[in-house]
């Protein structure tokens, strides 16, 4: 009981000093969408999305001042259209001119993912957005250059200021305002969406392809891609599917997790991406070696590898794939469609807002 108590203290100090501190900084709650079906969206209290710490966030995003040349932004590789992905590029091209070694992940209800990157190198929004500014291939710059930049600069320190109570501006503060912005990324409104809250329906091939994916005993993509039980569609687990016939884990050119945890059992694994917005950021897996979704199907249908440290749950590996039918490749696809959500694609509150001047 006494716990308890202490834990009722402590939440309503916190409140409090939220609330004092939206007042005197003059910041705004930000008010999520009421979403249905969704889990339960994870909370950081110790980065309360702001409305005004959003838009803060929106400017430093498409603002090419993050990188050495002041010539590329976090919206140069993550673009709008492609669901924040670079897509139609295979590897996005950095600022030195250098082409990355990893497909572009697209970005959108971050909130929920358990880490970032290809390789769940970053474990917060916050810590994912340190990477690409001081990586060499990217945005080449160090975060000392970029506090002295921002804080010469009247527009930032007098948001900052209002945002977070301070006119001087660091690292930390940029990665969250950045993070504030990159949480309101919610893509909630495709068609899929409206079927699963009742307001529309699939037609008959669009319904065929949603059973295909979820069938245990056809696609079988429900254990990795959960479009049958929630709407991220993705565990956000690591996962080696299969893409090459590696017999040896140590054979592995991108050793994937492995690369970051040193275990050899995660040696070839990947972030499992999600299903959604699929049809907008082709090209697919970490390497972008597919360049349309029917060359993935392809693979699922008749090109997977048994290969050291495949997932248990490939289960049609030994037989090469799935092998889905020419009728049943176009009902998935059809399926695949209604997952675009065309609101967020669109949706001005995500946009360049440099455009407007």
């Amino acid at each position: 009981m006494k716990v308890r108590k202490g834990h009722i203290v402590v939440l309503l100090l916190t409140v409090i000093w939220l609330a004092a501190a939206f007042k005197a900084h003059r910041a705004t709650l930000y008010v999520f969408p009421k979403l249905k079906l969704f889990p339960a969206m994870p909370t950081d209290t110790s980065n309360v999305v702001t409305v005004e710490g959003a838009e803060l966030g929106r400017y430093l995003f498409y603002d090419p001042i993050l990188s050495r040349k002041k010539n590329l932004s976090c919206g140069s590789c993550h673009k709008q259209k492609a669901a924040f992905s670079d897509g139609p590029e295979t590897f996005s091209k950095g600022g030195t001119g250098e082409l990355m070694t990893r497909n572009t992940m697209p970005l959108f209800n971050l909130a929920w993912h358990k880490s970032f990157f290809w390789d769940g190198k970053a474990e917060t929004i916050e810590r994912q957005i340190y990477h690409p500014v001081r990586t060499h291939n990217e945005m080449d710059m160090n975060w000392p250059e970029v506090s002295i930049r921002l804080n010469s600069s009247l527009f930032y320190r007098t948001r900052f200021k209002a945002v977070f109570g301070t006119e001087y501006i660091d690292s930390n503060l940029v990665a969250k305002a950045i993070g504030q912005f990159e949480r309101t990324f919610i893509s909630y409104r495709s068609k899929y969406d409206m079927v699963l809250i009742g307001k529309r329906a699939f037609t008959s091939e669009e319904y065929e392809g949603f059973n295909l994916v979820n069938d245990m005993t056809r696609g079988d993509c429900l254990h990795c891609h959960t479009t049958d039980s929630d709407p991220l569609g993705s565990t956000f687990n690591f996962s080696n599917n299969g893409l090459d016939p590696i017999t040896d884990a140590n054979g592995y050119k991108d050793k994937g997790r492995g690369g970051v945890t040193g275990h050899i059992d995660d040696f070839g694994k990947f972030k499992i991406p999600s299903l959604r917005n699929v049809m907008l950021t082709a090209p697919y897996m970490h390497d972008g070696r597919f360049k349309t979704i029917e060359d993935v199907l392809n693979f699922y249908s008749s090109g997977v590898n048994v290969c050291a440290n495949i997932d248990s749950k490939m289960e049609f590996a030994r037989r090469k794939g799935a092998h889905f039918s020419v009728d049943e490749q176009r009902k998935i696809i059809a399926f695949l469609k209604t997952l675009t959500d065309s609101a967020f694609i669109s949706d001005p509150a995500f946009s360049d807002p440099f455009r407007k001047r």
